[in-house]
């Protein structure tokens, strides 16, 4: 797991879901950008569990944010 996510067994324990509330494991990377805030080169990440990955997606979809998805053992920076 690469330093922006932090160890599994870090001090804050695993990476967790950015859905508003959830505390589950997160298994998933939104990668994203707003090209009115960033340049086309910079990312974002948002993590998500598998129930809250079709919401986030949605939300960064619908605003032509979202760029990939990428499974969370697979992500590097």
């Amino acid at each position: 797991m690469n330093s922006l996510f932090g160890s599994a067994d870090g001090p804050e324990g695993p990476p967790v879901c950015s859905g508003k509330g959830c505390r589950l494991p997160a298994v998933w990377v939104l990668v994203w950008n707003n090209p009115k805030l960033h340049t086309p080169d910079r990312r974002k990440t948002w993590l998500a569990c598998d129930e809250h990955r079709e919401h986030l997606s949605q939300f960064l979809s619908v605003r032509g944010f979202l760029k990939e998805t990428v499974a969370l053992t697979d992500w590097t920076e």
